[in-house]
């Protein structure tokens, strides 16, 4: 499946690795990450509708989609500087950058690592990592249950998962929606089929979330580095189902916070995308 209207590319990340990415529209550019379980599918609302105004730019991340696989190499710091080589690649100097769930958290580490090229950054549904981790305690933790079945050494997840592919990434698209018609059955389909074919990187991106990302934030949190850009975060609110501050906990991080909290499930690009898109468009004149 394709985003209509997109022209499709082969575009070089960092360290031989290739990206599939979809890219619409002209203007001022604005690069748009998925998260898990899906691909670049999920802006198949928003992206057109920022087309209008903006150079819109939708990468399958590293291990994701049709993007290459390889056996290493998921720190988001890793993640993050594929992103800046390809926009470079693609002609563009700086850029605006949203991320949902997995995305998400590798925006934030390009907002963190490369200020000079990430002028605007909103981050949808997550924590930075390693609040992530430490918010997650008691019984509560239950729901993240995924993120520590894939931080265990390589091997179990990875054959856990792939035994019960469609089962698992089925789980999370029907749990974490709230509007089920918002992920018709043939992106659905998509999304299973890709996530089927990505079992291993999949649990790479996690488990490097779980031992390295971890250790990146601490360097820049005992640092004092903060996100010195404007910064827009929406979010279910998971704080108070969680016990947790989530403006608090992004405040940490940013200089320019707009922290907001949705109505819509886990899945917003795809359940509210109009919310979405306004809402990029008024970071975008920050």
């Amino acid at each position: 499946m394709k985003i209509p209207g997109f022209e499709y590319h082969r575009v070089g990340g960092v360290d031989g690795v290739q990206l599939n990415v979809a890219v619409g529209g002209v203007g001022a550019p604005v690069v748009l990450l998925h998260g898990f379980p899906q691909t670049h599918l999920m802006w198949r609302k928003v992206g057109p509708a920022l087309a209008d105004s903006h150079t819109v730019i939708c990468p399958d991340l590293r291990g994701y989609g049709a993007s290459d696989k390889p056996l290493d190499g998921y720190s988001k710091r890793t993640m993050a500087a594929d992103i800046v080589a390809v926009v470079r690649e693609l002609g563009h100097p700086s850029f605006a950058l949203v991320g949902h769930d997995r995305g998400a958290l590798v925006a934030f580490r390009a907002g963190l690592d490369h200020p000079e090229v990430v002028s605007h950054l909103m981050c949808l549904d997550v924590l930075p990592t390693l609040d992530m981790w430490d918010v997650m305690h008691g019984t509560s933790a239950a729901v993240g249950f995924h993120l520590y079945l894939m931080a265990q050494e390589p091997g179990l997840p990875e054959q856990m998962i792939a035994a019960t592919s469609d089962e698992f990434f089925g789980h999370f698209l029907d749990v974490w929606t709230k509007d089920s018609a918002a992920i018709p059955a043939d992106v659905r389909a998509a999304y299973l089929a890709a996530s089927k074919g990505a079992v291993p990187s999949i649990v790479a991106d996690y488990r490097a979330s779980a031992t390295v990302d971890v250790t990146h934030d601490q360097e820049d949190l005992a640092a004092g580095n903060k996100l010195l850009i404007p910064v827009t975060v929406i979010q279910q609110d998971w704080g108070a189902a969680l016990g947790f501050d989530a403006a608090a906990r992004w405040q940490a991080w940013s200089t320019d916070l707009d922290h907001r909290t949705t109505t819509a499930g886990h899945f917003m690009a795809e359940e509210s995308p109009t919310e979405i898109t306004t809402a990029i468009q008024t970071l975008l004149k920050r």
